[in-house]
């Protein structure tokens, strides 16, 4: 069980901007910007080398949250990045697909 179960399952506290019977989005502890917000799936999926076919609405349904989340979060209109990192090199360190909604401010690139 990876913390972001924890989280769905209200082990651990987080501050939640958003929560449906598939997904559920919080703030990030350790913000990169002034809006860091991290959208899950409730479905424990360790990365997305892991999906199945039968994911394929699960991660749409994701995907279409991102600009309300955005938005809700004042970020849409001037401009945010999603982030997917996929195993250690990549940076990700909690197995469970996680999609990073990043903005608040200018951000530079390449990132990392």
């Amino acid at each position: 069980m990876t913390i972001f179960t924890k989280i769905i399952n209200r082990e651990i506290p987080a501050q939640i901007v958003y929560e449906d019977d598939r997904a559920l989005a919080f703030r990030d502890v350790n913000p990169q910007a002034p809006v860091h917000i991290l959208l899950i799936p409730k479905k424990e999926i360790p990365t997305l080398n892991d999906l199945e076919q039968a994911d394929t609405s699960l991660m749409g349904h994701l995907m279409t949250l991102v600009p309300k989340i955005a938005a809700d979060a004042g970020i849409a209109e001037k401009g945010y990045r999603t982030v997917i990192n996929t195993n250690a090199h990549a940076g990700q360190t909690v197995s469970h697909v996680h999609i990073h909604i990043i903005g608040g401010r200018a951000l530079s690139w390449p990132p990392g």
